[in-house]
Formats: C-alpha cells, structure tokens, sequence
C-alpha cells in the first residue's frame, strides 16, 4: 500500500553546495512537494481550494532544525507529522529521516482565508484531512 503521508527521493548534485552537503533551502521544495502530494491524494488542490473549500491558504511561516548533513546521493524520506490544528490556522511538521535516523525537522503554518481575504476557520473537510496525519516520531522541537 503506497503512504501518502511519506516521500522518498534521493539527493542529488544539484541538490548539495560545492563539497556534496545539501544545501539548507532544498528542504523546503521537498516539503512543498510532500504537503502537494499528501493534499492531492486527498482529493485537495491548493489552487481549487477556493472551488472546493471555499477559502484560500496562505503559508505565514516555516522553519526547520538541521540536526545532521546530508550528502549527494543519501536516500531521505520525508514524513508529514501533525504539528497543530487551531480555528482559523494549522501548522504540519516534517521529519526528514536517512535509514530511520531523523536529520532535518520542517514546519510550515497557514492560516485559512475567505474568497474576500477575512478569517475564516478550518473547513471540516480540511480538518478531518489534517487529523489523519500521524503525530510527530521523533521529541524534537521543530524550526520556526
């Protein structure tokens, strides 16, 4: 059974600085590329959003704690993690792991938005969609 809430790649030269470490931004793609994917397989666009839900996300912050490197051609696998639901806003954490060790801890938060921009809570939908994430594995802070 394939896990929507995991995605493996493996990184590459384009990926790392000069002596083969990865740089600290690609981190972010990837947890782009994971919340697009886990959102998609959910049935969620965040370009339909309005269509679908009604409301507009907007990302307001993001962080993420660098606990070990990670070299060219390292197999990483990022897993999406419940960092927090509130009434108008929600945060997702991602632990980047390498043969189960966890070296990189991401969060990203959004807030929910009307089609006029007012605030507006988290959509059920949205919300029970959320709470199928697994809660973090690992008892590091996350960055930002």
């Amino acid at each position: 059974m394939t896990r929507h809430d995991e995605l493996e790649f493996q990184l590459t030269y384009g990926d790392c600085d000069t002596v083969g470490i990865a740089f600290f931004a690609i981190y972010y793609r990837w947890m782009e590329r994971a919340y697009t994917s886990w959102m998609s397989s959910h049935g969620l666009r965040s370009g339909e959003l309005p269509d679908q839900l009604g409301i507009i996300t907007v990302g307001v912050s993001s962080g993420a704690s660098y606990l070990r490197p990670a070299k060219v051609l390292d197999r990483l696998t990022c897993h999406l993690v419940l960092d927090h639901i509130g009434t108008t806003s929600y945060s997702v954490g991602y632990e980047f792991t390498r043969d189960g060790e966890l070296i990189t801890r991401g969060r990203m938060a959004y807030v929910c938005r009307g089609l006029d921009w007012s605030k507006t809570q988290v959509p059920n939908a949205l919300r029970r969609v959320l709470e199928s994430l697994p809660g973090p594995h690992f008892s590091v802070p996350a960055g930002g």
